[in-house]
């Protein structure tokens, strides 16, 4: 199996990753339904929270005790989490600006931020996923946020997989917005690209950010895949970017969620470790070791990732050459119901 989920925590694990899971649907129907909703989400509280973020280094930097011994300090002060939230959040921003008309984001040149802003995404995890393989090959490191990572051929293959993924975005500046003003729609991004695209991210948490994963790899994958195949066709794109976003923001003011400390203590009940720790603890673990390491199950969901990236991408090449179009300039998935329902959506 994938995580340690069947102790005497359990029931406080699946009730964790339950509620995070519907907090982030809900909270993404609050951000993208109204202006007011998506202005308190993505500027309001962004706005306070970097002030705050620049107080804890200012503070820090001065050997400040509360900064030093301020949770977001300690365990969120790689340069990935905040390179990651800021990324998202200013896709969520730009897709306002396509949806709603705002500035530049009624111009036709603007189309293709949605690919340039996911790939940007991708590449800051690829990047991550190859500092991993690169620290640590086939034995423990532990990162700056107290974490041990165990690197190896998982991660060469997932992040080969996560640049192959960007090739998997198809016709960049089709995208709209909805006829109601409450979505940015991206049609060709059918379930084809979403499956792949959680497949390849899944496996980046479960390789780069373990003790996480059981929440940002499980939760945070299913609320916008949720959204976008039940009610917002089109729309996955948009919610991918509002529920990271929002997830990123909370995990980084209250990293104690969901982190298990590198003695193996954790601060709350629903710590979920993956099977990359075998004997479901964190015993006999020294930096560059392998004692109590199991990489098989990291191993098998990258390889999935690459793979199914791989046949994506076959396909949309095998499209494009039967239709003779450039993939990247014209909608390849016209055919599929998915892309007639979110099409159907377009102002």
């Amino acid at each position: 199996m994938l995580f340690h989920v069947y102790g005497d925590a359990a029931v406080y694990q699946w009730l964790a990753m339950i509620g995070v899971l519907v907090g982030l649907i809900l909270l993404n129907e609050f951000a993208r339904k109204t202006k007011f909703g998506g202005a308190v989400t993505f500027f309001a509280v962004p706005a306070i929270l970097t002030v705050y973020f620049i107080a804890i280094q200012i503070g820090a930097a001065s050997g400040a005790e509360w900064a030093l011994k301020n949770q977001t300090y300690m365990y969120m002060n790689g340069w990935f989490h905040y390179a990651k939230l800021y990324a998202a959040l200013t896709g969520c921003i730009g897709f306002m600006m396509i949806k709603y008309g705002w500035g530049i984001g009624k111009q036709h040149w603007f189309k293709p931020f949605p690919f340039i802003i996911v790939a940007i995404n991708i590449l800051i995890a690829v990047a991550s996923d190859f500092e991993t393989a690169i620290k640590g090959w086939y034995a423990w490191t532990l990162s700056n946020e107290d974490v041990w990572l165990y690197g190896g051929w998982h991660n060469v293959m997932n992040g080969t997989a996560g640049i192959l993924n960007i090739f998997c975005m198809t016709a960049w500046w089709s995208v709209y917005s909805s006829k109601d003003k409450t979505d940015m729609l991206w049609p060709d991004m059918t379930w084809v690209y979403i499956i792949v695209y959680d497949v390849w991210n899944f496996a980046y948490t479960y390789n780069c950010l373990p003790t996480h994963s059981w929440f940002c790899g499980i939760a945070l994958l299913l609320a916008p895949t949720i959204a976008a195949i039940c009610w917002n066709k089109g729309g996955w794109i948009q919610n991918r970017a509002n529920t990271l976003t929002i997830w990123c923001m909370f995990a980084q003011v209250y990293p104690l969620f969901q982190v298990t400390f590198s003695d193996g203590t954790a601060a709350s009940p629903w710590a979920t470790l993956p099977t990359l720790y075998a004997d479901g603890t964190l015993n006999g673990i020294v930096e560059g070791g392998s004692v109590n390491a199991d990489p098989t199950a990291m191993t098998i969901v990258s390889a999935c990732a690459l793979i199914v990236n791989i046949i994506a991408l076959a396909y949309i090449i095998y499209q494009s050459k039967k239709r003779h179009i450039n993939p990247y300039k014209t909608d390849v998935f016209v055919d599929q119901k998915y892309y007639k329902d979110a099409a159907a959506r377009m102002a």
